[in-house]
């Protein structure tokens, strides 16, 4: 019975061997065995010469932007306008009763008529001797008075009819018929939209290369895709004393109108300093927290293809689809674009640009 159960620990002992050594033998078959090169698209790394760019952030403010509000207290009599429509300069926008109003304007007009009356008809008996230079002098201080009282109750009339300041588009109207409104109420946005101003802050150590004149372009989150342009109008001649950065304001066309008073704009200001850079497509860096790397493409020693070598990279200013990089490659090298995921140092790869993507400076819907 012993030797039955030796020979069956045996037996066992061995299959389990036998297993075990099958399995290692294959693992290291695995470990040995060539992967099948990986299909990439690649880039040649470009030498260009870029322009000395200044970014900033910005936000876009009218011309000429107020909430129109009236300067007198009473019931919103009628109303003339629409929410959203365009106005000229002067057209009457609202009106408050104004009935005591003009009923004292009336009683006035009816003095001045009275006191011209009586200053005639004093100054002609003045001329005859008959009357005083005091009683001349009392009759024309009447005139004078009724005469400036009657300009103050036009005013006051005039403030009743709230009109338009500028030429603009209207907002949302902010009052009702038979409202009861005070001074200082607002009644309704207006905007001048074309031309329209962008302002923007600069750090002060780019003060002296801006001047008036110089084109800026800017995009907004309303229209990713589009690029406006423009040119700088001002410059403030004050450096903030907590901030260091300084104010610049530029104008631009907005004839369409899709730029509007309030949007966020990241601001591109093109300086006429230029300099040579090195730029591979921002698809060929694989970033990394410890350093960004490409894959830099040579020719394989035997056979076809190409062996991928890793690189770290140092980055530098991105334009559009392109990244400048400050060190780790050369002028003319290839550089693989897609497919980073899937390359390993010193792997085999094919390059297929078939269907390789474009890469602009200044990407568009145009040039996709």
């Amino acid at each position: 019975m012993l030797l039955m159960l030796l020979g069956c620990l045996l037996l066992f002992g061995g299959i389990f061997a036998f297993k075990m050594f099958g399995k290692m033998m294959m693992n290291r078959a695995f470990d040995t065995m060539a992967l099948p090169p990986a299909t990439v698209t690649s880039a040649s790394v470009e030498q260009q010469t870029w322009s000395t760019r200044l970014s900033a952030v910005g936000s876009l403010r009218a011309v000429n932007g107020v909430e129109v509000t009236t300067q007198a207290e009473g019931v919103v009599s009628n109303i003339y306008f629409k929410s959203g429509e365009t106005v000229e300069a002067g057209a009457l926008l609202v009106e408050l009763t104004a009935e005591p109003e003009r009923a004292q304007l009336k009683v006035l007009e009816a003095e001045l008529q009275l006191a011209r009356r009586d200053y005639d008809r004093i100054k002609k008996l003045h001329g005859r001797g008959v009357t005083t230079d005091a009683e001349l002098d009392d009759a024309l201080s009447t005139l004078e008075q009724v005469l400036a009282s009657i300009e103050v109750q036009r005013a006051t009339v005039a403030e009743r009819r709230v009109k338009a300041p500028f030429s603009g588009q209207l907002g949302i109207r902010q009052v009702d018929l038979g409202e009861n409104i005070s001074p200082g109420d607002p009644v309704v946005s207006l905007q001048q939209l074309s031309p329209i101003y962008a302002d923007f802050s600069l750090p002060e150590q780019h003060f002296a290369q801006l001047q008036v004149g110089q084109t800026i372009s800017l995009r907004t989150g309303a229209y990713p895709e589009r690029r406006f342009a423009g040119q700088v109008t001002a410059i403030d001649p004050r450096i903030d004393n907590e901030s260091r950065n300084f104010l610049v304001q530029a104008t631009l066309p907005n004839d369409g109108q899709e730029l509007r008073p309030g949007m966020y704009a990241d601001v591109t200001l093109e300086l006429a300093a230029e300099r040579s850079v090195l730029v591979v497509p921002r698809t060929a860096i694989r970033f990394a927290p410890y350093g960004n790397s490409v894959f830099v493409l040579q020719e394989a020693t035997e056979g076809e293809g190409y062996v991928a070598n890793r690189r770290v990279v140092q980055t530098g200013e991105e334009r559009g689809d392109l990244v400048e990089i400050l060190k780790g490659v050369e002028a003319g090298q290839q550089v693989a674009t897609s497919g980073l995921l899937k390359l390993r140092n010193e792997g085999a790869v094919i390059i297929n640009n078939e269907n390789r993507p474009s890469s602009e400076i200044d990407p568009n819907p145009e040039n996709r």
